[in-house]
């Protein structure tokens, strides 16, 4: 069984979110392939690799620093696709799904860092990897 990160619901959403995002970039124009497309992909990938960095750090404080920056990346990609919409590279419909998909994922690291914080007494994030 895998422990770690691996466990995290946070992580587990953002990780669908990110293959999401990758499958729906495959259709925008090659002309963004090193714009739009590959700005999207990173802040999706920023996500799960921010969460995963989190709980591989030593202290409460650290994991929650990185997971404040992982929830900044979420609202990076909601911005890229209201781009992605504008410029007619995505459906309503996939904006909408995605678009939720994203807010979804944003809560939950919330509640993640909601329980963080209340974890006053614990020093150590080895103690969070079997929540």
């Amino acid at each position: 069984m895998k422990k770690g990160f691996e466990n995290l619901d946070a992580w587990k959403l953002a990780r669908e979110f990110r293959k999401n995002i990758y499958h729906v970039t495959k259709s925008f124009p090659k002309a963004e392939l090193f714009g739009l497309t590959s700005q999207i992909r990173r802040a999706a990938c920023s996500v799960t690799a921010n969460i995963a960095e989190g709980v591989g750090r030593y202290s409460l404080q650290e994991c929650i620093h990185f997971c404040i920056i992982a929830r900044g990346s979420i609202n990076e990609i909601l911005d890229q696709l209201y781009v992605s919409l504008d410029e007619n590279y995505i459906s309503q419909s996939s904006f909408d799904t995605l678009y939720e998909e994203g807010r979804r994922v944003e809560q939950v690291i919330n509640g993640y860092i909601n329980h963080l914080r209340k974890m006053n007494s614990r020093d150590t994030i080895h103690e969070v990897r079997d929540t």
